[in-house]
Formats: structure tokens, C-alpha cells, sequence
């Protein structure tokens, strides 16, 4: 299949192969051009198919090293340590090429080849991604697979899959933002909260699994750093999630390295804010007993 789509895309084109390489799921064949129409793909995939129902003949033969021959023949060249005759692949009236591998022994083996498109190669060159034979069938089988499965889960035929999936996409991006609005509200009613009692405390906690960085942030703005500790957490409750300790400058440079520490994280911060993110959340408990006893043993005057 590498041969013949080699040979029809520098007839048709004059894109000469590079490279390739032939994996287990799908093949790729470097060409020497930064680009490919959707038009060539199309006319490159008929003319390989066209020559695959022709039935065209494939024949192996050997030539000696010194056969003037071979000079006509496409290849990369002889090893220089190479001995004995060359073997020689020829897809009758389409393409000579040296070759060690095994051929079919006429292009009709190959049943079908599907161009699958082009990718972004080397410096001025593309990769040009195809399956041949029994691998045409089997992403046809994937692909129906996958066809059935959305049909019962979107409840509705293959035809209007993509609308149906952009619907979907269009209300989870509006929930989304309805989800950040009242988180944002949330924030600032637990902040309100705290500053309306009348015995301030020196130290805020809290946890909430569906926040985020900028939930903490803004409960951590509107209740003041110069005077209160806070440690706020996102994130699931005993595994990954997001950590925020904020308070006066001096006792967050101190104890933010060890609160990502208990927290098996990494964090950074500056001017009072320390934040990153935590593999253990479930030490939250461990956290507030160390910032308890940091506050116990703070001077007044601290």
C-alpha cells in the first residue's frame, strides 16, 4: 500500500516520499511538500483505489549489483556493506522500487486504501496518514461502534450527531457560567458571614468541593488578610485538590511551604497569599491544628 501510494502521489503531484512508517493501528508516509488540498487527497485516494480494481500485477525479482538497471529502479540506495543481488519490487506499469519485505502478488490483496488526511511533518513536509486493507474494515467496525453508542446516548440518528453534540456543548458552557456566578455569590456571603460575627476570629476555614482558585480568592478579599489566618480548600475531600493560605505576610511565608508539605503538594505564593495544589487532602485536619497552634503562640504584637 506505501508503494503504490508513494509512486501515484509523485506521478500525480510530484510530492517524492521522504519516509514513513507502517504502525499496527494506522500508516504514515512523509511527503516532501508543506501541503496537500483536500482535492488531491481526494484524487490521490480514486487513482490508488482505481489501480487496486484494475487487479495490476506485482512482481519480485532479483538483479545483480552490477545491473545498469537498477539505476532506473526508486530507491534510497545501497547499503555500502551490501553483497549479492538486489531485490526489486515492480507494481507493473506504476513503480520499480528496491524492497526486503514481503509483497502481495497483485494490488487486488490490497482490498482498499483510505487517505485519512494530512498531519504537520518536518520542516516544510507532511505526513500523510492512510489504512490499508483488513485496517479499512476494522475502523469502519470502530466507527460504527462508536455510532451506535452515540445514537442511544444522544437519542437521535447519526445525521444529527454534530447538532446534538453542539447543543450539549452550548449548555454546559451556560451552566458553567450560571455554576461561577453563584460560586462567586457564595463566596461573598460566606465572607460577610464571618466579618458579621462580633468576636472576630484569628483564624478561617473552609472547604467546599465544587470551588475553584478564584472562589478562594474572593472570600479571602472580602474578609481581609492583615489581621485573619484563612486556609480555604477546594477539590475532593480526601484525594487532589486545591489549597489557599492567606493572612499576614510574614506568617504565610512561614507556614506555607509546610502547609503544602502536610498536604502533599506544591505551592508558591507572595505578598501575603500562598496557593498550589494538594494530592492529600484528606490532612486538611492536620493543617488547621499547626495554624491553631501557630496563632496559641503568636506574640500580641505579631
Amino acid at each position: 500500500g506505501q508503494h503504490l501510494i508513494t509512486a501515484i502521489a509523485e506521478q500525480m503531484f510530484g510530492f517524492k516520499t521522504t519516509s514513513w512508517e507502517l504502525g499496527r493501528q494506522r500508516s504514515v508516509i512523509e511527503l516532501d511538500t508543506p501541503s496537500m488540498t483536500a482535492d488531491q487527497i481526494e484524487g490521490l485516494e480514486r487513482t490508488v483505489n482505481e489501480k487496486i480494481r484494475e487487479r495490476v500485477p506485482v512482481m519480485v525479482r532479483e538483479l545483480a549489483a552490477e545491473d545498469p538497471e537498477i539505476e532506473t529502479v526508486r530507491s534510497r540506495g545501497l547499503p555500502d556493506d551490501h553483497v549479492g543481488p538486489v531485490r526489486v519490487v515492480d507494481i507493473e506499469g506504476i513503480d520499480s522500487n528496491m524492497c526486503c519485505g514481503t509483497h502481495v502478488s497483485n494490488l487486488s490483496d490490497l482490498q482498499v486504501i483510505k487517505l485519512l488526511g494530512t498531519e504537520k511533518g518536518k520542516k516544510n513536509k507532511i505526513n500523510l496518514v492512510f489504512l490499508a486493507g483488513n485496517r479499512v474494515l476494522k475502523s469502519i467496525e470502530q466507527s460504527h461502534s462508536t455510532e451506535k453508542a452515540l445514537t442511544s446516548l444522544l437519542k437521535n440518528g447519526p445525521g444529527e450527531h454534530v447538532e446534538a453534540v453542539k447543543r450539549l456543548q452550548s449548555s454546559v458552557k451556560l451552566l458553567q457560567k450560571n455554576n461561577l456566578n453563584l460560586l462567586r455569590d457564595i463566596a461573598v456571603l460566606i465572607a460577610r458571614d464571618f466579618k458579621s460575627k462580633p468576636a472576630g476570629s484569628q483564624l478561617f476555614v473552609l472547604h467546599r468541593k465544587e470551588g475553584d482558585s478564584e472562589f478562594m480568592n474572593i472570600i479571602a478579599n472580602e474578609i481581609g488578610t492583615e489581621e485573619t489566618l484563612l486556609f480555604l480548600t477546594v477539590g475532593d475531600e480526601k484525594q487532589a485538590g486545591l489549597f489557599l493560605l492567606a493572612g499576614p505576610a510574614e506568617a504565610v511565608e512561614n507556614l506555607g511551604p509546610r502547609v503544602a508539605e502536610l498536604l502533599g503538594g506544591k505551592g508558591a505564593g507572595k505578598q501575603g497569599r500562598f496557593q498550589g495544589k494538594a494530592t492529600k487532602m484528606s490532612r486538611r485536619g492536620e493543617v488547621q491544628a499547626l495554624l491553631q497552634e501557630f496563632i496559641s503562640h503568636r506574640s500580641p504584637e505579631a
